[in-house]
Parts: structure tokens; sequence; C-alpha cells
């Protein structure tokens, strides 16, 4: 588990790099303003989530529910929170935005609420 965690925070960190310099420079003249803003807010949270997912990596030992749990909700959030966003904006731009995947960034959304909430939860339960 912990090498999942590290590669998917590697992973998730050198895409981010590569979708913001896309978004940047290839995309700047065939998005709106609010799609590349849009584009932006997804490239931002993958990019916080990936050193989320390496300080994790290399400071837990994935040994309880809640750990791993925290893990998998950051994993999948993080893909279904900004790949959703990167989908729809570059269908946006091809003029056949794709609004099936109009509910999934919600969903990915709260799924990092929970690893938040989770990791609250690991930091408190140990001065309850």
């Amino acid at each position: 588990m912990i090498l999942l965690v590290q590669v998917m925070g590697a992973v998730y960190g050198l895409l981010a790099v590569i979708f913001g310099a896309f978004g940047a420079h290839a995309l700047k003249k065939r998005f709106t303003d609010e799609q590349l803003k849009s584009f932006e807010t997804g490239v931002k949270y993958q990019m916080y989530h990936a050193i989320l997912l390496l300080v994790l990596g290399f400071n837990l030992g994935f040994t309880t529910t809640i750990e791993t749990s925290m893990a998998y909700l950051f994993i999948i959030g993080t893909f279904l929170f900004s790949f959703s966003i990167y989908a729809l904006c570059l269908s946006a731009a091809k003029g056949m935005k794709l609004r099936f995947l109009g509910p999934i960034t919600p969903v990915g959304g709260l799924l990092l609420v929970l690893g938040w909430g989770l990791l609250l939860y690991f930091f408190v339960k140990g001065f309850v």
C-alpha cells in the first residue's frame, strides 16, 4: 500500500505539471476564460493531493483501516475530481460537452472531503 500511495503521488504530480503546462500554452487559445479557470482548478487540486499522497506515503504505515481508506479516498477522489474537469473542459472546447461527467466532479470532491475528514479524525483520535 505504501508503494501504491507513493507511486500515485508521483504520477499525479507528474501529470499536474504536464497538464498545467498544456493548459497554459496549448489550450490558452482554445479555451474560454471560464474553461481555463476550471482546468487550472483541476490541476491545482491534483497537485495539492499529489503532494499530500507523497507526504502520507512517507509517513504512514497503512496498517489500519483509517490509513488505507484515507489513501483510497484521496487517490480515487483526485482522479474523479480533476480528470472529470479536464474532460468537461476539453469536450466543451470542441463543442460537444460531455454532460454526464458533470455529476462526477462533485462525487470526486466529496471523496476528497471524506479523505480530509479521516485525516483530521486520525490526528484528533490520538488526543481523545
